[in-house]
This record gives structure tokens, C-alpha cells and sequence, in this order.
């Protein structure tokens, strides 16, 4: 086979695992919001993607193994510097309030019985990444606006705050009222630091 054919054919096939793995994730990331992590099986991700069981195990051995990934993808979700801070933190306020609304398009149930279902000694590390990967998401949309040192410890009250929403709406206990109280809250505490650096 000629050099050219070789490289035409690896091109190929590389767009075609690609292909099949983001649909994999992505029928996988659909099953994980509605039956959370526990009551998911590899059959239930099979017939939602439409990939055959040796198909799915040619590129992920487990549902542990999809979560995970299913997991890392959600993180990466760096801020919009092209947009000034203002629209940029609306826009995460929205998309955090649309989320905690319509909870049945998010990961945070499969999270919590992932974390709940294993011993400690073995979700530590991937529980301190999923934080450290939310704290930087929510750190680059602040220092869009905010010096980088006043950034750490608001970016704390972010998760706090929004993981607290998170177990209301978990729970079925949470209003658009309640949302918009919390985040206003927040809304005050960066627009008072970012008053403080004017003065």
C-alpha cells in the first residue's frame, strides 16, 4: 500500500473513533443525567448510542471508565475573553440558573453517587480534579474582571454556593427565587471587591 493510501486511511480512522467516541460520551452524558451513575449499566449506554457491545468495548472497558470521561469533557469550559467580564458572568449565572431549573440535564446526581458508591481512598483524586476544574473555570471568568489575588476565595463562595442549589434542586426543593437571591448575593460580593480595587 502506498505511503499517501496509509496516511488517507489513519486520517480516517482517526475522524471515525473520534466520531464514535463523541457519540458514546454524549449518549452516555444523556443516560448519567436521567438515571444518575448507579443505575446505569453498559446495555443502557449501548442502546442509547446505537453502537454494538464490541463496538462500545474497542474504546472504554467500563461505565466507570465513560463516567470518568464523560466527567473530564464537562470541564473543559474555559471563559470567553472576547466578551467584556459583565456579559460573561451573566452568562454563567444564567447557564448555572438554567441547569439547577432543568435538572434533568445535569450531572450533579451520577457525581454524587459516583463519589457515595466507591471507598474514599479511591475517588480522593478524582473528587479533588472535578473541584480544582470547577474552581479554574470559575476563577477564569473572575479575573476577567478582578485582580487574580481577590479571585481564590470568591471563587470558594461560587462553589458553595452553587453546589448548596445543587443539593436543594437534587432534593426538589429549589425556586427560581431562591436561585436568584443566592447568585445576586454573589453578584454584590464581586461587584464589591471590584469596587474596592477602584478606590
Amino acid at each position: 500500500m502506498a505511503k499517501g493510501v496509509k496516511k488517507i486511511s489513519r486520517i480516517h480512522n482517526e475522524k471515525q473513533r473520534k466520531s464514535k467516541t463523541k457519540k458514546i460520551l454524549e449518549s452516555a452524558r444523556a443516560i448519567f443525567c436521567r438515571k444518575g451513575f448507579v443505575a446505569v449499566t453498559m446495555q443502557d449506554i449501548i442502546d442509547e448510542c446505537g453502537i454494538s457491545r464490541g463496538g462500545i468495548y474497542l474504546y472504554f472497558a467500563s461505565v466507570d471508565e465513560i463516567f470518568l470521561e464523560v466527567m473530564k469533557q464537562r470541564n473543559k469550559n474555559p471563559a470567553r475573553s472576547d466578551e467584556p467580564f459583565e456579559v460573561v458572568l451573566a452568562d454563567f449565572f444564567a447557564r448555572q440558573k438554567q441547569r439547577l431549573l432543568n435538572f434533568e440535564n445535569s450531572l450533579f446526581r451520577a457525581y454524587c453517587e459516583y463519589i457515595f458508591s466507591k471507598p474514599k481512598a479511591a475517588i480522593e483524586a478524582f473528587r479533588d480534579v472535578q473541584h480544582e476544574q470547577l474552581r479554574q473555570n470559575i476563577v477564569s471568568i473572575l479575573t476577567l474582571g478582578i485582580a487574580e489575588e481577590k479571585t481564590l476565595g470568591l471563587a470558594d463562595h461560587f462553589i458553595v454556593t452553587i453546589d448548596g442549589l445543587s443539593v436543594l434542586a437534587l432534593a426538589e426543593a429549589l425556586s427560581a427565587d431562591v436561585i436568584d437571591q443566592q447568585f445576586g448575593i454573589l453578584q454584590n460580593m464581586v461587584s464589591q471587591i471590584r469596587e474596592e480595587n477602584i478606590q
